[in-house]
């Protein structure tokens, strides 16, 4: 369960990322790139969430 914490984590903080990467960008399509990217990396996070919390028992 350790594990699946800290792939959500460096989930989290890597859409965090991309999203900043995507409001600095000049490019037009750098910035959607990198705002797809962030909402991919969201939904993996809250894929991995989900997950986590079926795994729990009485969950």
């Amino acid at each position: 369960m350790k594990d699946m914490a800290a792939h959500l984590e460096k989930l989290r903080v890597e859409a965090e990322e991309c999203e900043l990467i995507s409001k600095l960008a000049t490019n037009a399509t750098k910035k959607a790139l990198f705002a797809k990217l962030a909402a991919h990396q969201r939904n993996l996070a809250d894929e991995v969430e989900r997950a986590m919390k079926d795994s729990r028992p009485g969950g």
